[in-house]
């Protein structure tokens, strides 16, 4: 992880960069937009809703339906 020096050696840099009349601003703004997020990752979480839906594949490997513009088709055999 990073030592107290490297953070250190950062802010310094982001002072640099941004100058000082700007870090508030900077931090408010980085503030809602963590708010935000939170508040969106509750709200999928409430519903139901996985960002990450995992895909199991078939127990046989022989069935294997793929979906195109909304129609199921079957896997097309090996030559």
């Amino acid at each position: 992880m990073f030592g107290i020096s490297e953070i250190a050696i950062f802010l310094l840099i982001v002072v640099l960069i941004f100058g000082a009349r700007k870090l508030p601003e900077l931090a408010r703004s980085l503030g809602k937009s963590a708010r935000i997020l939170k508040s969106e990752a509750r709200a999928l979480k409430s519903d139901g809703i996985s960002p990450t839906v995992p895909t199991v594949p078939p127990a046989d490997g022989a069935h294997d339906p793929r979906v195109i513009r909304g129609t199921a088709t079957e896997k097309p055999e090996a030559r």
